[in-house]
């Protein structure tokens, strides 16, 4: 075949700062692709929902909740929510990408583990529920594929606060087709129940494959495998010591009600062996707007799947956006007037130019939040008005020329005109001089 032949490269899809991989894994309401950070060009997991499906299902006030909730989380048994945005049909949640695979892959190859290394996992399987269900989160649908390792082998729930709407359908049928054998009796029997006990019934199925090597209920039909589960009718084998049986007898009890509870189970002799208290600090100033953003009807901040570059601009729009444009200076000065917007024009490609903004404003104490061509620098220090904003988006004059907007959004202008004089200085090697070309 002669190289004219070649099918050229699939063309990537970029969703905000992200650029979209391969699909790392799909549900039926939700698939998750390998994303990359192109200003950062760290990778991370893209969780997408059907905006549809979630409407559909009267969810979104309950799943714009949760996500809040968890994006309020930092704790090291818990995969990270970075961000949340939408389209007009997809909500993406940008994820914290987990490497080492599924915990249960190691059973599915090695088969059960030692004891303490499954009591470690549960240590730190309990540490996140407990942590979570502190914070008023419940996953409801903890199992196998919900528990992964990271490089160091350090266990990470996922979709913790993200299952609860995927139940919304018939909840038999539900069970039935997913994965029956983790789920509490109460949840099976749609008799309403509660997500804590429910949580730690299936922690006890997980103790307990972690240690056997197989389910403590599998039945080759759904009917007698309910009502095995019903009664919480399982037998351990005999190489559980006498303290682990006890302990299961007390997690994997059919009554929610007399069903052991986390602050027992942290006081539990054979549990505490060798446990460690998680060690972690808790994250300060996170901020949620964008999840509120994704999910309210407002057109403003929806984003779009589709290859990115920085807008064009025609001569008028460059014209009608500055008066007295002039690319011999950097910013635009007029007498002894201190302006609220500015520009400057560069021939550096875009992305050096939104790297060295960056890089400019945090030593001047702004923190940065970047989205496509636009970027946000929040001052961190109040001052007269409150604290300084600056909006900045880099549009394309031409091929190899941009023009850089920087216009104040919040606080003193006074402060905005000593900011931008101590910020430009550490423009000058990206900004496009025309004294130098000739």
């Amino acid at each position: 075949m002669s190289s004219n032949n070649k099918v050229p490269p699939k063309p990537r899809i970029r969703v905000g700062k992200y650029e979209l991989g391969r699909t790392i894994g799909e549900g039926s309401f939700a698939k998750v692709k390998l994303a990359r950070n192109v200003d950062t060009h760290d990778h991370v997991a893209i969780k997408i929902l059907d905006r549809n499906h979630v409407l559909r299902h009267g969810m979104m006030e309950q799943l714009k909740k949760e996500i809040s909730a968890m994006k309020l989380i930092n704790h090291p048994n818990v995969v990270k929510i970075y961000e949340v945005m939408a389209s007009k049909t997809k909500i993406y949640i940008v994820l914290e990408l987990v490497k080492g695979g599924e915990l249960f892959d190691k059973i599915a190859t090695g088969g059960r583990l030692k004891e303490d290394e499954a009591r470690s996992y549960f240590q730190q399987l309990i540490n996140a529920v407990d942590y979570c269900h502190s914070r008023g989160v419940y996953h409801r649908d903890l199992k196998p594929e919900n528990l992964l390792l990271d490089s160091s082998g350090v266990l990470k729930i996922s979709d913790f606060g993200l299952s609860t709407y995927s139940q919304q359908e018939d909840e038999l049928l539900r069970t039935a087709c997913g994965t029956p054998n983790y789920v509490a009796p109460e949840v099976i029997n749609d008799r309403g129940y509660v997500g804590s006990a429910s949580d730690i019934w299936s922690c006890g199925v997980i103790l307990y494959v972690l240690m056997a090597g197989y389910l403590p209920f599998d039945e080759p039909n759904h009917m007698a495998l309910y009502r095995k589960i019903s009664k919480a009718d399982f037998s351990c084998p005999n190489w559980f010591s006498p303290e682990l049986k006890k302990l299961l007898k007390r997690i994997i009890d059919a009554n929610p009600l007399t069903r052991m509870k986390i602050p027992e189970l942290l006081e539990d002799e054979w549990f505490k062996k060798g446990y460690k208290p998680p060690s972690f600090t808790e994250e300060e100033g996170v901020n949620v707007d964008d999840v509120a953003a994704a999910f309210n009807d407002s057109k403003e901040n929806l984003v779009t799947e589709r290859q990115e570059k920085p807008v064009s601009m025609n001569a008028f729009e460059l014209i009608s956006r500055s008066q007295s444009f002039n690319l011999d200076s950097l910013f635009e000065k007029q007498a002894g007037i201190v302006k609220r917007e500015t520009h400057f024009t560069s021939q550096r490609p875009a992305n050096e130019i939104m790297s060295k903004i960056e890089e400019a404003a945090k030593p001047l104490g702004f923190n940065v939040h970047k989205r496509d061509y636009k970027m946000k620098l929040q001052g961190d220090k109040s001052g007269r008005k409150g604290h300084l904003s600056v909006a900045t988006e880099v549009f394309e004059v031409a091929p190899s020329l941009h023009m850089v907007e920087l216009r104040k959004t919040g606080g003193d202008t006074l402060e905005f005109h000593k900011f931008y004089k101590n910020f430009s200085s550490g423009l000058q090697d990206i900004v496009w001089n025309a004294e130098q070309k000739k």
